[in-house]
């Protein structure tokens, strides 16, 4: 990766983080009308894996969603004027943080059910080799929906068809308030399979880098008809399961665990990184005070942008004449 290349990632990670930082900023007020799950702490992986990704890729989300719309091109304007369920918003309004949809840049749903998107982003990946369109999917989740039987099956169907699928696993140690290590007897068996079958990585999820070259190995390999692909990001949620701010005073971890991890912050490595490479501390000013203006500008459309309209309600719905 070149120095401008590094830059683009750096300033899409920080976008990403400094939307979620605005949200806790607003939530309290109450104007965002939806349950929110923050993406703080995971930026790499989302950024990582779709600068590999074309315009035309698919990816399927789940509820913590933020960072995978706006790392595949998502508009910032439209996520918040959703979050603020607005007519305006990527899902009309009608969606709020758990649902976002955008076909125009391949996010073909995020889900608030635990593993409800693994099926449809394989069935993506079934609809590109069908077409031959030369499309990747990659379908993003957490390490609860990793315990869903719907994963096993997918991946075993991809495997059958040798379809074009990144399977991402973000592991960020909590299901809700339940530690991997409470729920899983081993590590994961998809890491075990025969790379000629179902080609598998276990990574630092915090170190973009590594996110990067490991995805381009597997995106690569799925577009070159070689079949799926896991790849297991080992990282952490920094704020609560849903909501604003940390949750240590639930009891099933502590600050000094938080506070640890925050030391092994994907942003402030990579920023690090780039400082020692000679980048001056100009250019992280510039993009610092560009991504600031970004959010208060998508904040402001947002909050003035209007609600769908009572007579809408029936818009958007299949329905029988």
């Amino acid at each position: 990766m070149d120095n401008e290349f590094k830059i683009k990632l750096f300033h899409s990670m920080l976008r990403i983080r400094k939307f979620q930082l605005a949200i806790e900023n607003e939530y309290h007020k109450d104007e965002m009308k939806t349950p929110i799950h923050l993406y703080i702490g995971q930026e790499a992986i989302a950024v990582g894996i779709c600068a590999n990704l074309n315009p035309t890729d698919y990816i399927s989300s789940n509820h913590r969603s933020h960072g995978h719309y706006l790392a595949k091109g998502g508009d910032m304007n439209a996520l918040a004027a959703e979050l603020f369920c607005r007519k305006t918003g990527c899902s009309k309004g009608r969606g709020g943080s758990m649902h976002l949809v955008d076909v125009s840049v391949s996010h073909f749903g995020s889900s608030s059910i635990v593993g409800g998107g693994i099926p449809i982003g394989t069935g993506h990946a079934l609809a590109a080799k069908m077409k031959r369109n030369g499309c990747v999917s990659v379908v993003f989740f957490g390490d609860g929906a990793h315990d869903e039987g719907v994963l096993y099956e997918s991946i075993n169907f991809a495997i059958l068809k040798k379809l074009p699928v990144i399977f991402v696993l973000e592991n960020n140690h909590f299901s809700v308030c339940s530690r991997t290590e409470y729920r899983w007897g081993t590590p994961s068996p998809f890491l075990n399979y025969d790379s000629n079958v179902l080609w598998s990585a276990k990574i630092d999820g915090n170190d973009i880098s590594q996110v990067f070259d490991k995805s381009m190995q597997a995106i690569t390999r799925a577009r070159s008809g070689n079949g799926p692909s896991f790849i297991e990001c080992v990282t952490y949620r920094m704020r609560g399961h849903a909501g604003t701010h940390h949750d240590a005073h639930l009891g099933y971890r502590n600050l000094e665990e938080i506070t640890e991890w925050e030391g092994k912050d994907p942003i402030v490595r990579f920023r690090n990184r780039l400082s020692h490479s000679g980048l001056s501390q100009n250019i992280f000013e510039e993009i610092e005070e560009r991504v600031d203006t970004e959010v208060r500008s998508a904040f402001a459309f947002a909050k003035t942008s209007a609600l769908p309209d009572e007579t809408e309600l029936g818009d958007y719905l299949f329905c029988e004449i």
